[in-house]
């Protein structure tokens, strides 16, 4: 066994990662969340598929908000010509890293930086934005999905908690003009858990209902988008519709 693979097995992962030696990693809560994972993994594999076909060889990758780099390193695994990993935290960029070296993947690279810092001109546009668990852990999904937008030269695949709507609408200024309701936001209270790997760096979260979402990506320029059916096994949160992956395209 390397001295890469001792040094991924001496510690427990948010994510099961297949090493080449053939031995999984360790992860959080006995493996409790593991069917996460795996039920984003088919929808995304699925979503691709009806895209691009059998092959995404010649695809670019961005997985903004990459964790440890769990999906990008399956992207890079099925093999997406280019992968850029990139995270806020300082300690994902590093195990993100660690992950790619032991698995000897040339085509996965890994950037520090958040969302709302990341910059299309700089870093370039991509066939495939990955934006998986990120949003509702923030203060401005908007602007995040704006930047989403902007990175996307194909699609994107965003995943998140979404929360009860509301409808109808409101007095807007007066009793004498009023504007329908396009979704809502919760607010969800981080502030407490900010040092935490899996929460917000702000601790202000606003997640979006199912409607918000929707008219929000049209509203910021994905021309389609399509709420994906998890498959019948899906993990409970998405099967049940208190999380969804939704696609946008922009062709």
């Amino acid at each position: 066994m390397s001295t890469l693979e001792d040094k991924v097995l001496g510690k427990t992962w948010f994510y099961p990662f297949r090493l080449p030696s053939g031995q999984v990693t360790t992860t959080y809560d006995g493996g409790a969340l593991d069917a996460i994972h795996a039920t984003r993994l088919a929808m995304l594999q699925s979503a691709l598929r009806t895209e691009f076909g059998d092959s995404i060889a010649e695809r670019s990758v961005i997985d903004v908000a990459c964790h440890q780099g769990w999906f990008s390193t399956q992207l890079a695994q099925m093999g997406a010509r280019e992968v850029l990993a990139v995270d806020a935290r300082i300690e994902h960029v590093a195990d993100a890293s660690l992950i790619r070296d032991a698995l000897n993947l040339r085509n996965l690279h890994v950037q520090q930086s958040d969302v709302h810092a990341l910059d299309p001109e700089a870093v370039g546009r991509f066939d495939i934005v990955l934006m998986l668990g990120l949003i509702y852990h923030l203060e401005n999904p908007v602007g995040a999905l704006r930047t989403a937008r902007a990175l996307t030269q194909r699609i994107c695949l965003v995943e998140t908690q979404v929360v009860p709507g509301l409808t109808g609408v409101v007095d807007y200024g007066s009793y004498r003009f009023v504007r329908p309701l396009k979704g809502s936001f919760g607010i969800i209270d981080e502030t407490e858990e900010t040092h935490g790997p899996e929460a917000s760096t702000t601790g202000i979260c606003l997640v979006p209902s199912l409607e918000a979402l929707i008219w929000i990506m049209r509203k910021v320029g994905f021309r389609r988008v399509e709420i994906l059916e998890p498959p019948q096994d899906a993990y409970e949160q998405l099967r049940y519709g208190k999380r969804v992956m939704v696609l946008g395209t922009v062709d």
